[in-house]
């Protein structure tokens, strides 16, 4: 089945290349785009401490897709895995999701922190983040993520 997206808008960065760690100390504007959403589409959103942003890694070319396993990122001291029980860009869909700190909301921008995204991301949607939609029990993951995590943020 194919599916067609548009994006809703895109991304400013100061990172315009694809580094897989420090993302914190990243600035970050997403910006709707004006000719498709009205100044009331973020209205509200301020409100929320954070949202989730889905985003398509589009400088993933289709060579380096992955559909089976690997090691996470290329590390031989880590299991090998399945595309899906890691979280790499090199995805079937290419696509990116990462909850966010709002920052600020001003017309069709919103300013956020931790968006491990490059500059002209296309950004497919956004949704506030609610307590309610966080992990219900107990997170378990194996070491090798723990470790993978390190520096990422």
């Amino acid at each position: 089945m194919e599916l067609l997206m548009e994006a809703i808008g895109a991304v400013s960065s100061s990172r315009s290349e694809v580094l897989d760690d420090d993302w914190d100390s990243e600035n970050a504007v997403i910006s709707l785009d004006p000719a498709r959403f009205t100044k009331e589409a973020l209205w509200g959103l301020a409100e929320f401490s954070h949202a989730e942003i889905l985003f398509v890694f589009d400088q993933v070319p289709e060579s380096k897709i992955e559909r089976g396993a690997r090691r996470p990122r290329g590390n031989t001291d880590w299991p090998l895995v399945g595309i899906f029980a890691q979280r790499g860009k090199n995805r079937p869909n290419r696509i990116g999701s990462t909850v966010v700190r709002i920052e600020s909301v001003d017309g069709l921008s919103m300013k956020v922190s931790g968006l491990d995204a490059v500059d002209g991301t296309p950004v497919l949607d956004i949704k506030p983040f609610m307590a309610e939609f966080g992990p219900r029990g107990a997170v378990i993951q194996p070491r090798w993520a723990t470790e993978l995590m390190r520096g990422y943020w």
